[in-house]
């Protein structure tokens, strides 16, 4: 057994190599008890376990964001989505309008063709009506001039025939529209007889016929009045076969 060692001495006697390798031994022993000292509860720290503990957690976290990232992706794709349909919503509406407006457009059109077809047809009609229809000649001799008297007659409903009228006339008058009886009693009285069948002025005046001259010596003036008289005296100038 070693004998008792002063520690003041043997500091003294200690040469500075041995002081560095007294100190050095010392922190190492002082590691070894810190080490040891450690409580047991901090030993799952440096375990195996501890680390994958930390890296679900960091994976869960990567996961989260990735989701994050692809909801806003499918976000963002919705909302093109809605976008692309309410353009091609937009452009549907824009096309239907414009086939109404094309269709209204053309009905309208149509309609205006129609209606002036209608009314080109309608002038083209009333031309046509309006067209003067040719005027009826007459010869400017007793034939003409009882034709154109009968035609009057007929239109006025006064009855009569040719040869009642130019029997008559040729009686009066032989055809004279001059004529004029200046010795017989209406003569004396002051109203001579005139003209083809022999009328005095009071009654051609009363029996002249509307649309012919009042010159008593105008030949179908002459007629037509004489006529008149005959038809409402004796039912008709085909009646008279002497003076009346």
């Amino acid at each position: 057994m070693p004998k008792n060692i002063n520690i003041r001495d043997l500091g003294r006697t200690l040469t500075k190599q041995h002081k560095i390798a007294i100190t050095g031994v010392g922190a190492l022993g002082a590691a070894a008890v810190a080490f040891s000292a450690a409580p047991s509860s901090a030993e799952p720290v440096a375990s195996a376990t501890s680390v994958p503990s930390a890296q679900v957690a960091y994976s869960n976290d990567r996961i989260q964001d990735v989701k994050g990232t692809v909801t806003d992706q499918l976000a963002d794709q919705n909302v093109k989505l809605e976008a692309i349909a309410t353009r091609q919503k937009a452009a549907a509406e824009t096309a239907r309008k414009q086939a109404e407006t094309t269709a209204r457009n053309a009905a309208v059109k149509k309609a205006a063709q129609e209606r002036a077809a209608q009314e080109t047809a309608s002038r083209s009609a009333q031309r046509l009506q309006v067209q003067p229809v040719a005027v009826k000649t007459y010869g400017n001799n007793l034939d003409g001039w009882i034709r154109e008297s009968l035609d009057i007659m007929r239109a006025k409903g006064i009855p009569g025939s040719y040869y009642g009228l130019h029997r008559n006339i040729m009686r009066e008058s032989s055809g004279n529209p001059n004529a004029i009886n200046n010795w017989d009693v209406n003569a004396v009285n002051g109203v001579p007889s005139k003209g083809l069948l022999q009328v005095i002025p009071p009654t051609f005046k009363a029996y002249h016929v509307p649309g012919t001259s009042w010159n008593i010596y105008d030949p179908v003036a002459n007629i037509t009045a004489a006529a008149n008289y005959a038809a409402h005296r004796y039912g008709s100038i085909d009646n008279v076969n002497s003076a009346y």
